[in-house]
């Protein structure tokens, strides 16, 4: 089989070691830089153009779409879509998991445990909506952060107002979210590759750090997770319209609180831990 990574950085640990396992298999496989591509766009016949010449056929994409490239990146998904080519994860899929509050706006309506979250615009409402989801302490969220940037723990309601009214001048769109005190310093993370849990392991932020992230410092543990937690990570993903996805929960006392749904989740920390 023929298929296209599509990433950035040729050097990055996790194209690096999908372009090893493919070659392994016997595939032929290129990673391609998902920039250098032109959309062309005429009735009935949707082509892409890679670095100046029209793109040869193939039989499958795995995006691996970063966060500084989320619009163009799934106008190019989107484009092998419409060529009728196999997409891992769909442009939709993509654009849900990549706005934070969307991807929560979708796993509330279907009855999927997050924690409870709020939005807000207005300087007024940010002590009534830091109530309305327990009170402080509060995390604070930006909308397309990534790898524990832009995720703050405000201990009081003062504290949590001055940053949402810094970050809000600075033109920055933020969620309010309830703490999860018995979570506090770890989650899980759940790899899904179509209707399985392929790997889970458990992230321990280091010292103070809440934020468990393994770029925030966070170390990682192997973890055999209960049907419970499998279900809820499986559901979330086909929920979002993924195929392949990185689901990020928090042990709560009532059972899985998911965080984040990552439709392009790094190989380096599972790979390691299992």
């Amino acid at each position: 089989m023929k298929f296209a990574i599509l990433s950035r950085n040729l050097r990055c640990y996790s194209t690096r070691r999908l372009r090893e396992a493919a070659q392994q298999r016997g595939h032929r496989v290129k990673v391609l830089d998902t920039l250098k591509f032109a959309i062309d766009l005429q009735k009935g016949e949707p082509d892409l153009y890679f670095r100046g010449k029209l793109l040869s056929d193939y039989d499958a994409v795995l995006p691996r779409i970063g966060a500084s490239v989320t619009n163009f990146g799934t106008a190019v998904v989107r484009q092998f879509e419409q060529m009728d080519v196999f997409c891992a994860n769909s442009s939709s899929g993509i654009s849900n998991s990549r706005d934070k509050l969307r991807s929560l706006q979708i796993l509330s309506r279907h009855h999927v445990g997050i924690p409870r979250t709020t939005f807000v615009t207005d300087k007024k409402d940010v002590l009534p909506a830091i109530k309305r989801v327990g009170g402080a302490p509060v995390i604070i969220k930006l909308l397309e952060g990534t790898q524990g940037i832009g995720v703050l723990l405000a201990e009081s309601a003062k504290s949590a107002e001055a940053i949402v009214e810094l970050l809000q001048s600075q033109k920055q769109n933020v969620l309010i979210q309830k703490f999860i005190a018995e979570s506090k310093g770890k989650d899980i993370r759940a790899f899904v590759v179509g209707d399985q849990v392929v790997g889970a392991m458990r992230r321990i932020a280091k010292g103070q750090e809440f934020r468990s992230n393994v770029h925030r410092g966070g170390v990682t543990e192997a973890v055999v997770l209960d049907e419970t937690y499998c279900e809820t990570a499986i559901r979330t993903t086909q929920i979002m319209g993924l195929r392949v996805a990185g689901v990020d929960m928090l042990e709560g006392k009532d059972g899985p609180q998911v965080m984040e749904v990552n439709s392009s989740p790094g190989l380096e920390g599972i790979e390691r831990c299992t």
